[in-house]
């Protein structure tokens, strides 16, 4: 059995791996959950005065450390005091020297959302005029990396091992107390509780290096492991660690003590350990919900129970599942799972996936907001992909049902038949006694010849575990040297294999064990994606706060670079065009920006903006830009503005030889073999 058991193993191990893998390479760096909505200065916006300080605005409060905002000018050095300061609400502020020069200024910040996901970014300004700056920061430094797939691997063990453990537990607590005893079952649980274990104290030392340096050498620094235990991530992970110890006594007592009683007392053991172990599952669990996503937002109050409730009914689901399938392979003859175990997971199976379902709904409108956040966002994106695979899932534990109802309906009717089959037994046991005699006086006498007569007359009797096991001890004590005991111990192996291949011929000959078995299987094979998709998608900026970051950038943007909007400024006539664009390929969409100024017949100065779909700068790898006007055909005159900064370009001087409604065109690259050209056309002049 272990031979055909081992290639299924391997298989969802393998499938584990690599969806694993394949997600949180794709995955790149974490998506920040908090988002820049506005600063002062704003980006690319052109001072007359140098400012005293640069105030920043998140979409939620965040934390800070002394390096989190810093101003650099164009030769890279920084001209802030450092120390950053709250001035309200979600808004922060760092000052900076005073008489500062003309030029492009770059702000970094690098911080930790509320909900534990490290933001950083980039952008630009400038005093008196733009000028070229050596500075090049990348819009995503935190959360990336090797530390950053260190941590989302993690993470998905994390999580793997509290559905393991958790799920593996509720089974045999609830559905299958006989299987306190099968030794598969037990190694199945204390695999969950030392996965969880050990990727909470992995989590714990990567956690500073993963929100600050990114350097897979930090990972024991004990002043960035100090700091960590000083924030809402560190209590949550240290509170883990905690119930973890309390699991271990748990599941010490269910596999040990619990196993051994009877009768009412095992009824009231049964009755506290459910009411212990809720409360370990559902503390647990929330060391996710109050520390990320839930904790924040919108009816946090809310959302932090529903997440509880969400997390151990998955739990008890795919948990549970995977243990029905590690019983239905690993259980031992003597102790198979019977079909009211198995009815009993399903209707428990059935109110989870209820559960999951509705505290799902709830959490999807908590943390999208709009039916266009399903397609136009990454977390909306994914969200659909868990929804199918949820779906398939249910499908697969329909079809699961019908196999449990058909095996019951088996099990129903074999009942006369193995009352019989065990009176046939009971008048086979004299026979069986006097082949045990055959077997020992062959032994004793070491005859050839007696001991080829016993066998088929064993073979034929039925030759029982019991009865090979006598043998072999009888031989051992009138056995004539050690010859005789050799050949006792060789026939009692002899005889357990046959009894083996047997029972195992049964058991693959149950057409419909056969069925659940694969069914199940299938599932399990679901479980594992829909995991990895789940882990992704907790690391993922919610769809809501996607929308709304790139909303308030652009208005930003619109605001600051266009001075027609100041009605006192009555000689201005800039102007700013938005594109969005798609080239295709991956991580190719994004908004590109054109302002231009005066915007009026002769010289101009032009910067080009790129940005994501979720308003944070992007760098791609070409920006080029044509004016064509059509009327008076003239054009398409090129420009190739120059690099200043991540996802900013300007150039200066930009020749408008007469005006007119003129075609912008702007193509961009952001791939060696992906790129898009888009086009508005405007007045200038």
């Amino acid at each position: 059995m272990t031979q055909t058991i081992a290639p299924r193993v391997r298989m969802l191990v393998l499938l584990f791996l690599a969806v694993a893998g394949a997600l949180l390479v794709g995955a790149g760096p974490a998506s920040a959950h908090a988002a820049l909505t506005g600063s002062d200065p704003a980006q690319g916006v052109v001072v007359d005065k140098a400012p005293t300080q640069v105030s920043l605005t998140f979409s939620e409060t965040v934390s800070l450390s002394d390096d989190s905002l810093r101003v650099l000018d164009p030769k890279g050095t920084r001209v802030d005091t450092g120390k950053p300061s709250n001035l309200s609400g979600t808004t922060y502020a760092v000052q900076l020297h005073s008489g500062l020069p003309d030029g492009t200024y770059t702000v970094t910040y690098q911080v930790v959302s509320a909900d534990s996901h490290p933001v950083a970014g980039a952008y630009t300004f400038s005093i008196g005029s733009p000028s070229k700056t050596s500075v090049s920061v990348s819009d995503q430094t935190a959360g990336g990396g090797v530390v950053g797939w260190l941590y989302g691997f993690g993470r998905y063990v994390s999580y793997a091992g509290f559905i393991v453990m958790v799920g593996g537990a509720a089974f045999v607590l609830a559905c299958w107390q006989r299987g306190t005893g099968v030794r598969a079952l037990q190694r199945f649980v204390v695999s969950g509780w030392l996965a969880m274990t050990a990727a909470t104290l992995f989590l714990l030392l990567l956690r500073g290096a993963y929100t600050s340096s990114g350097k897979l050498g930090d990972v024991f620094d004990l002043e960035l492991l100090g700091q960590v235990l000083q924030t809402k991530t560190g209590a949550a992970l240290v509170s883990r660690l905690l119930l973890l110890a309390a699991a271990a006594l748990f599941i010490a007592v269910l596999f040990g003590a619990y196993d051994k009683r009877e009768g009412e007392e095992k009824r009231d053991l049964t009755f506290g350990l459910a009411i212990g172990g809720t409360v370990v599952a559902a503390g647990l669990a929330a060391s996710w919900a109050m520390a990320e996503h839930a904790s924040t937002g919108l009816q946090p109050g809310i959302a932090m129970p529903v997440d509880v409730l969400h997390l151990v009914a998955v739990a008890t689901w795919l948990g549970g599942l995977t243990a029905l399938l590690v019983a239905l392979y690993r259980a031992p003859a003597d102790r198979p799972v019977e079909a009211t175990a198995v009815r009993r997971f399903s209707q428990v199976a059935f109110g989870s996936v209820l559960a999951v379902v509705a505290t799902g709904v709830y959490q999807s409108w908590r943390q999208l907001g709009s039916w266009s956040a399903f397609t136009d966002t990454r977390y909306g994106q994914l969200l659909l992909i868990k929804i199918c695979l949820v779906a398939l899932l249910v499908g697969i534990a329909w079809i699961s049902r019908r196999w449990t109802a058909r095996l019951a309906d088996t099990t129903a009717d074999t009942a006369t038949d193995t009352a019989a089959a065990t009176a046939g037994d009971t008048a086979g046991a004299t026979t069986g006694d006097m082949t045990t005699e055959a077997a020992v006086v062959s032994v004793a006498s070491g005859s050839e010849a007696s001991a080829s007569e016993k066998e088929p007359v064993a073979a034929s009797a039925g030759t029982s575990d019991t009865a090979a096991s006598k043998a072999a001890s009888e031989g051992a004590k009138t056995g004539s040297g050690g010859s005789g005991s050799a050949r006792a111990t060789q026939l009692a192996r002899q005889q357990a294999a046959v009894d083996a291949t047997r029972q195992k011929r049964l058991r693959e000959s149950d057409a419909d064990r056969f069925g659940l078995r694969r069914s199940v299987l299938a599932e399990a094979g679901v479980a594992v994606v829909l995991l990895a998709v789940t882990t992704v998608l907790t690391s993922t900026e919610p769809g809501r706060t996607e929308q709304d970051a790139a909303k308030a950038t652009r208005s930003s943007s619109s605001s600051s670079t266009d001075p027609s909007a100041d009605s006192s400024d009555s000689t201005s006539g800039a102007l700013t065009l938005d594109m969005s664009f798609d080239t295709g390929g991956a991580d190719g969409k994004g908004v590109v920006s054109v302002d231009l100024d005066p915007a009026r017949a002769g010289a101009n100065e032009m910067h080009v903006y790129v940005t994501r779909p979720n308003g944070r700068a992007f760098d791609v790898p070409e920006v080029k830009v044509a004016f064509t006007l059509e009327a008076q055909d003239i054009g398409p005159l090129p420009v190739v503005p120059d690099h200043i900064t991540t996802g900013h370009w300007s150039a200066n001087g930009v020749q408008i030889p007469m005006a007119g409604e003129w075609k912008i065109a702007v193509t961009v690259r952001t791939s060696d073999i992906d790129q898009v050209t888009v086009s508005k056309n405007a007045q200038i002049g």
